[in-house]
């Protein structure tokens, strides 16, 4: 048998932590941001605009990221992704009105947009082939990690420093991000051939969308809990609804290791199943949540489900595609997140509208169950066998 080749090495050390930073940065504002545009005298509608207009800016720069990252390179479109993210950063205590911080976000956005698709490519060229889920598994972990500290921090700070002290933090540890990612070797690529057609020909990898596909769906779940969960818990008379995020980050970072390592040794299918049903479960517990322990119940079922399907998915994605398309292979990745995320946020408000927050998570249980008949109807389509090893094959 072979030596298994390294994972940590000092490329991947770096990446992780620079990744940490970055997401760190970003975290902190999550909380923070809709009550600083309040304290500027913003409405709801403005409030909800610094959701959506980040999102939207996400979505529509990443297929020209992935594009850029297989005909420009991996390093010119990181630091120009973190430039941007930085300036934006740095740039929202200076605005000096509700429209201008909009604006800024938007701008935000794009630099999100290039550096998460950017990093995620990158870190695909570092991770060997047979250790791709554990390395997701790995990676991903700092960012949940980030999840779980960030937003505290931010809050910390904006409560009893200022904003000023919240900006200026945020656009340090971007700047470390930035600092870090220099020292990464990255390893030379081969140009993607050009797309004949128009400039928006190869945006998109047609190999990865079907695992973007099923991303898609879990976005549209996710784009629930993260919009909504605050008021699920007002709805329900659960205070201390920080502890979803809490105890989820928790399950996230103890299950992706364990579920990469599974992905490797016997492929998609025994994570991308009982993580959907496990998920579902964490869904439908959260639904019927009115005290603390049964949200927390809810929060490490649903962090299970997730921790192992979309670093599984992502996984998959990459090993599904030539080297030479990777940036576009993550860019329609991220991207259907991206949309996941936001079309499941409008759709689901309007069914919470009419309904309850509760009634709204049992109505995207339909996005879990579409997320399962579609992939079972790839089984039977490629063979149970074929599609169990798809991931350990060369």
């Amino acid at each position: 048998m072979s030596e298994k080749k390294a994972l940590w090495t000092k490329d991947f050390v770096i990446l992780a932590l620079s990744n940490f930073m970055l997401f760190v940065a970003f975290q902190m504002l999550l909380p923070t941001l809709p009550v600083y545009v309040t304290d500027m005298g913003g409405d709801q509608l403005a409030v909800g605009l610094v959701i959506s207009l980040f999102t939207v800016s996400a979505l529509l720069v990443r297929p020209f990221a992935g594009k850029a990252l297989d005909t420009i390179g991996r390093k010119p479109v990181l630091l120009l992704g973190l430039a941007i993210f930085l300036l934006a950063v740095a740039g929202y205590y200076w605005m000096v009105s509700v429209a201008l911080v909009l604006a800024i976000r938007f701008l935000h956005g794009i630099g999100w947009g290039i550096v998460t698709t950017t990093y995620g490519t990158i870190v695909s060229d570092i991770i060997p082939r047979e250790r791709s889920g554990e390395g997701m598994g790995y990676f991903g972990m700092f960012s949940n990690l980030a999840m779980g500290f960030g937003p505290l921090l931010g809050l910390w700070v904006s409560q009893n420093w200022g904003y000023g002290w919240l900006f200026a933090i945020s656009a340090g540890l971007t700047a470390l991000a930035m600092i870090l990612s220099r020292l990464v070797k990255f390893k030379p690529i081969v140009p993607a051939k050009k797309q004949q057609g128009s400039v928006l020909s190869g945006l998109l990898e047609k190999a990865a969308l079907f695992p973007s596909l099923l991303n898609l769906l879990i976005g549209i779940i996710y784009g629930g809990i993260v919009s909504f969960i605050t008021l699920f818990g007002i709805e329900v008379g659960i205070v201390n609804i920080g502890l979803f995020f809490l105890f989820n980050a928790i399950a996230l970072m103890a299950v992706r290791p364990l579920a990469g390592k599974l992905f490797d040794r016997k492929g998609p299918v025994w994570i991308l199943l009982p993580g959907g049903v496990i998920l579902g479960g964490g869904l439908l517990m959260l639904s019927y949540s009115t005290t603390e322990w049964q949200m927390i119940l809810a929060a490490i079922l649903f962090g299970i489900g997730v921790g192992g399907v979309q670093p599984s998915l992502q996984a998959w994605t990459i090993k599904r595609v030539d080297p030479t398309r990777r940036g576009a292979a993550t860019g329609t990745f991220f991207s259907a997140f991206d949309l996941g995320i936001g079309g499941g946020a409008m759709i689901l408000g309007a069914i919470a509208k009419m309904t309850s927050f509760a009634v709204m998570y049992r109505y995207s249980l339909v996005a879990l169950g579409l997320y399962l008949l579609i992939y079972l109807i790839y089984l039977a389509r490629q063979g149970k066998k074929t599609a169990m090893s798809e991931s350990i094959s060369s």
